[in-house]
């Protein structure tokens, strides 16, 4: 009886410790380019029962080919129950390649992979089961979940993603045509743009001695000056050092009479803000920052006994703005003597003032304020000789300076062979 038992125990172990069938698949891999493939197989399959009943439990294995020998035994899928399927991916150079479907029939023999290579629909439309998985079941995927943005309460399809103050995804607003800044909020393209001067005649006494001289503006950055000389561009430091508007040329590099200095430049306009004249700013940086001469130099003369111009100054369109003011001087010379003479200063299309002179005035002297407005200008004067008496007065012109405006100075003698020189003149704008 005692036998008996022992036999049929190791019937059991002998079962218990025997092995579920497996197929040998071997076979020698190449990539597309002829050469071997070497890199993992990774094989995964879904828990099922061999035919021999031996429980297969869900799981994945690693198989290394080296130099395109790949061997490895596999339960059989074919007679499994439920049919199973191995899932294959190849890696190589450090990522997933390709994958592919096998099922693995029962064979004494080894099979190489095209014997157990199926079509993924195939596998698929037989694989009916269905298996839920948790996302706490996924390693890392609730907190990977968490980490990403989430839509917030202004979120819209169509519009430009900004973070809001919670870490939210939310939609830009504005309209269409607004630009959004950097902290997410919205509003008008554009802003206060530089203001560039080109052609700046300098200012100073070009006469081989005077190493100074004084730009309309001051430059800003330094790097965009661009200074010439008779047409040849100079070099910074070599030729010439600026600060602010003063420009000092060195030694070697001083101008010499009858040599033409033009520059061109851009200015900041950022330091601009307001737009009411009465607050004392302007809604944009003004174009000429620091007072300049705008025209000087000796006139003509003139032996008509009608009007006759003695000498303008052209002031180029855009050139003045509100807020500008010009101070203009003149001063005239009588020769002969013979009878008097008569002078005015026309401001565009206004005669701003008009003096009769005796014979006896020798010398005459006239100077004119224009104070610039938003339309026009208001004009006060005074003018006296060697015996005219001082005389002044006040008015408005309302020319259109937009499109620029001339200064013409102009005399007549009462007596033919008498002369009236224009001996100086000058126009000087303060900002």
């Amino acid at each position: 009886m005692i036998s008996r038992s022992l036999f049929a125990a190791g019937v059991l172990a002998a079962s218990a410790l025997a092995l579920p069938p497996l197929t040998t698949v071997q076979d020698t891999l190449y990539k597309a380019d002829g050469t071997r493939f070497s890199g993992t197989l990774t094989i995964s399959w879904t828990s099922f029962e061999a035919i021999d009943r031996s429980a297969i439990a869900q799981q994945t294995t690693t198989v290394t080919v080296v130099d395109g020998n790949l061997w490895v035994q596999l339960v059989p899928t074919t007679t499994a129950t439920p049919e199973a399927f191995y899932s294959v991916k190849y890696s190589s150079d450090g990522k997933i390649q390709f994958s592919e479907t096998w099922a693995v029939p029962s064979s004494a023999q080894p099979l190489r992979v095209r014997d157990v290579r199926v079509a993924s629909s195939a596998a698929a439309s037989s694989d009916t089961s269905s298996t839920t998985v948790n996302e706490s079941d996924v390693v890392g995927l609730i907190s990977d979940l968490g980490a990403r943005p989430l839509k917030g309460p202004g979120y819209a399809a169509g519009r430009v993603a900004v973070v809001n103050a919670t870490g939210s995804l939310e939609g830009a607003v504005g309209s269409a045509t607004d630009c959004v800044h950097v902290d997410g909020s919205s509003g008008p393209c554009g802003g206060v743009q530089p203001s560039f001067i080109d052609n700046d005649a300098l200012t100073g006494l070009v006469d081989g001695a005077n190493s100074t001289f004084t730009l309309s503006a001051v430059p800003s950055p330094v790097g965009s000056l661009a200074l010439y000389r008779n047409g040849i561009l100079l070099q910074a430091i070599q030729d010439y050092t600026l600060s602010n508007s003063t420009v000092q040329f060195t030694s070697g590099a001083v101008p010499q009479p009858g040599d033409t200095l033009l520059a061109s430049y851009r200015m900041d306009n950022s330091g601009a803000s307001g737009s009411s004249s009465t607050s004392g700013s302007y809604s944009a940086a003004q174009l000429f920052p620091n007072p300049e001469v705008v025209c000087h130099g000796t006139g003509s003369a003139t032996s008509s006994t009608t009007l006759a111009s003695l000498g303008t100054c052209v002031i180029p369109a855009g050139y003045l703005s509100a807020g500008d003011r010009l101070d203009i001087r003149f001063d005239l010379a009588h020769g002969n003597s013979a009878g008097g003479f008569s002078f005015e200063l026309h401001w565009g299309a206004t005669a701003v003032l008009h003096r009769d002179a005796a014979a006896a005035d020798v010398l005459a002297a006239a100077r004119v304020d224009a104070a610039i407005g938003e339309a026009g200008a208001q004009l006060s004067h005074q003018s006296w000789g060697a015996v005219l008496a001082f005389g002044a007065g006040v008015g408005s012109a309302a020319d259109d300076l937009t499109s620029g405006l001339t200064l013409d100075i102009q005399g007549l003698v009462a007596q033919p062979g008498d002369t009236l020189t224009l001996k100086n003149y000058t126009v000087v704008r303060y900002p």
